[in-house]
Formats: structure tokens, C-alpha cells, sequence
């Protein structure tokens, strides 16, 4: 199954009172293993980028100033994401800005019954944890030593990782028996894929031909004074 770990920065925490989303990074994953496909874009927000926001991830209005407007790339996001379910860290504030976004372009928003949030998936796993990225990435022991500042595909990246771990651990995907292996394709709609098929083999035979036995009684002729001589001469 395809699916799309996802985050965004913003530049504030709420799209109602006229925050807007500044970055998105997507990784694509499937049956989850990430593919090494990704999609990652910063936004013009057309307004200030308050202190406090610019503090946590570092985009600043010079920085953003000759950025595209989301709406210049909405149709491109919208094609990578696909159909596919979309995760993210307390997804409600993700989907919020995403959909809002949309909205302000005249989209359609996306559907609600994609979203799967890590947040609930670690809650349900370890109540009365504490459930930040930083500290879910601690309890899972998942290096993010490089991460100086907030910055949505690197946080999609340890997210990916995070997600991995609440479904199931590293093992997942990894059965003895397993038909899968990476083929890239993409449908009528242009949306990438990846099926997975894994070729037959017969099981290899392990019986000396007649060729091998007669190569190895040569070989054996050839050893003088052998062992097993002198034992079956002791008998």
C-alpha cells in the first residue's frame, strides 16, 4: 500500500486568522518502506512571517520573497499525493493548513478519512507518554542529531521512521515468504507507484551429477597414505 508521510511549517498556528503554510516536504512509502521518492516545496505567504515562527524554522520573509505562491504549485503537490493515505503529527493541524491552501485556490479539500495521525497511534501505544516528534524520536532511539531547526522534510523524514516504528517496527515487510520487489510505474492520472513483483525461481538441486562423482573419485585416487584407508584396512 502507498502512502504519504507528510509535513508542513507555517507561519502560525492558525490558517483562520490568515496563517499560511511556507513548506511542505511529502516521503512516499510503501508497504512501508520508504522509496526514495519525495516532493518538498516552499511557499511565498504574501505576509509577514512573525518572530516566534521564524524562530522554530527559519524561513524568513527575504528567504520566501521569491518563492512561488501555493497555488502556482497546488495541481503538482496534488499529483504526487494521489490518492494515497496521508500521515502526519497531529494531522488535524497539517490537513487544516493543507486544506485551507486548497480552498484559497478554488480545490476541492482532501478528505479527512485519509488521514492518519502518529499522535493518536502513539497515544493509543504509550498513554501518558509524552508525544512530541523530538520525544518519540528518543523513546524509538531515531538519530536527529542534524535537525537544528524545524523544516518540513526532515521532519517527514523522522516522522517516516516514527511511523514505522508505531506500525509494527523495522521488521516489518521483511517475511520469509515475500513476492515483492520495486517496479516503477504510474497511472492514467500520471500519479506514481511502485508494484512489487518478485520473479519464480525453482529450488536449486543439490545432488552430485554423475559428472561431480566421477570427478571427485579421481580427485580421492589421487590422495596417497589416506585415513580413511588405514581404517578400513584396520577392519
Amino acid at each position: 500500500m502507498r502512502e504519504i508521510i507528510f509535513d508542513t511549517e507555517t507561519t502560525g498556528f492558525d490558517p483562520l486568522t490568515g496563517d499560511r503554510m511556507v513548506e511542505i516536504g511529502c516521503i512516499e512509502m510503501v508497504s512501508r518502506v520508504m522509496t526514495g521518492e519525495t516532493y518538498h516545496a516552499y511557499f511565498n505567504p504574501l505576509r509577514p512571517m512573525p518572530a516566534a515562527a521564524e524562530q522554530v524554522h527559519g524561513l524568513s520573509d527575504r528567504f520566501l520573497s521569491d518563492k512561488p505562491l501555493f497555488a502556482h504549485k497546488a495541481e503538482e503537490l496534488l499529483t504526487f499525493l494521489g490518492d494515497s493515505p496521508l500521515v502526519a503529527h497531529n494531522a488535524s493541524f497539517d490537513f487544516g493548513f493543507l486544506n485551507a491552501e486548497l480552498q484559497l485556490c478554488g480545490l476541492d479539500p482532501i478528505s479527512l478519512d485519509r488521514m492518519i495521525d502518529t499522535v493518536a497511534l502513539a497515544r493509543a501505544k504509550h498513554p501518558g507518554a509524552k508525544l512530541s516528534l523530538d520525544a518519540l524520536c528518543s523513546r524509538y532511539g531515531i538519530d536527529r542529531s542534524h535537525r537544528v531547526k524545524h523544516g518540513a522534510l526532515l521532519d517527514a523524514e523522522l516522522l517516516a521512521q516514527l511511523y514505522i516504528e508505531l506500525t509494527g517496527g523495522r521488521q516489518i515487510g521483511l517475511g520469509l515468504v515475500d513476492d515483492r520487489a520495486a517496479v516503477a510505474g504510474s497511472d492514467d492520472g500520471g500519479t506514481r507507484h511502485l508494484v512489487r513483483v518478485r520473479p519464480y525461481r525453482e529450488a536449486r538441486p543439490h545432488s552430485a551429477t554423475p559428472q561431480e562423482l566421477a570427478l571427485h573419485s579421481e580427485f580421492i585416487a589421487k590422495i596417497k597414505d589416506a585415513l580413511w584407508l588405514e581404517s578400513e584396512s584396520a577392519l
